[in-house]
């Protein structure tokens, strides 16, 4: 009689799923666990609406940022060939104002393009200097001539008004 009791199911049910709801053992089963991640995803996906809008929106060029005109220097204190640097758009941005003729000036951002490294003129060989890593710029495009820099240096719109020269922007990297 043991024998026959053991090989039966404890209870009149046909399969062992008889324990899954038991004291809440399961209370999340697939199903309900699948709509809980679906819904979690397109919970998330919703919320990042906004920042693709603002990321295709910059990378349109809808988006042009506006900066302050600041006075980088004056036109007698700096003499042809010669550089100096200042500050723009930010009081922590480094660049850097090339007098290359009469009236012709250059203003970059003082940021190697390859590992960030502070770009010098070198007023004797006519071209910017990276010495990180032996980067070579043009004065009158920015873009690399030698070394490992492959992208030329963001360029700072420049006004000369009478006898002072300002920085009025940054140009759009164009690829």
């Amino acid at each position: 009689m043991d024998q026959e009791k053991n090989n039966k199911v404890p209870y009149n049910e046909d399969n062992y799923t008889h324990n899954i709801r038991k004291n809440n053992e399961r209370s999340l089963d697939r199903r309900g666990f699948m709509k809980t991640m679906v819904g979690a995803a397109g919970v998330f996906a919703i919320s990042t609406l906004p920042w693709g809008g603002l990321a295709a929106k910059e990378l349109a060029g809808l988006g042009q940022k506006s900066h302050p005109k600041k006075k980088i220097a004056d036109v007698q204190a700096l003499k042809v060939g010669e550089a100096v640097e200042f500050a723009y758009p930010g009081e922590h941005d480094s660049a850097l104002l090339i007098r290359l003729g009469e009236n012709e000036y250059k203003a970059y951002q003082n940021a190697c393009t390859h590992l960030k490294c502070p770009v010098f003129w070198n007023g004797e060989e006519k071209r910017m200097v990276c010495p990180c890593h032996h980067g070579f710029f043009d004065p009158k495009s920015g873009a690399p001539t030698g070394g490992p820099p492959r992208r030329p240096l963001p360029e700072i719109i420049i006004a000369v008004e009478g006898p002072t020269i300002y920085a009025t922007g940054v140009k759009r990297y164009e690829a």
